[in-house]
């Protein structure tokens, strides 16, 4: 049997983001990339073991039972999701739901439960939430955000060779630094 490709533009989310940040360190990143080497599994379901997902499952065709595939999964999954998974399980979509298999039913679980992507790689820097790499942080005055090669020269938020897991880190290091830039700033010109 042929194996199926599916294209999904891109995957977001804070886990996403984090990830990105470390992906973007290694030093094997491109060739890992071109290889098909980076892959994400997803639990679709984390809140149920497979045993319960199957059981769920099971309830949801016996109330479905003479629906077709395609048709029974609006309970258990995104609208935007349901096409891959129909396509990913090699079940028939027009096929009824009481004609489906035990077999073909464990393998939609397990579907489910670890849903794979390959990372082929990185969005565009248009769409980017944030952003890694800048000014390396050690030729800077971290009391005052001066450069030390050039004075005069303030430095603040993503410019800066910092970023941090998500959950408004990055924006408290752009507040703090561009408050202690500005300051800095002001003091500077009192003294004048």
């Amino acid at each position: 049997m042929e194996k199926c490709y599916l294209h999904i533009c891109g995957v977001s989310g804070p886990i996403i983001l984090s990830s990105s940040a470390h992906l973007l360190r290694m030093k094997q990143v491109e060739t890992f990339l071109k290889e098909d080497k980076i892959l994400l599994q997803i639990d679709l379901k984390p809140a149920l073991s497979e045993e319960v997902l199957d059981k769920r499952i099971i309830k949801d065709f016996e109330e479905n039972k003479n629906r077709q595939f395609k048709n029974s999964l609006d309970e258990l999954l995104p609208k935007k999701m349901i096409e891959a998974i129909i396509i990913l399980s090699e079940i028939s979509p027009e096929k009824k739901v009481n004609e489906i298999t035990k077999k073909e039913r464990q393998k939609l679980v397990r579907l489910l439960k670890h849903f794979e992507l390959t990372i082929k790689g990185f969005g565009e820097i248009e769409e980017a939430i944030i952003t890694a790499g800048g000014i390396d942080v050690k030729e800077v005055d971290s009391s005052t955000m001066e450069s030390k090669k050039v004075k005069g020269l303030y430095f603040a938020g993503e410019i800066l060779d910092v970023d941090a897991y998500t959950g408004g880190f990055n924006l408290q290091i752009a507040y703090s630094t561009g408050y202690t830039a500005g300051k800095s700033i002001q003091n500077k010109e009192r003294k004048l």
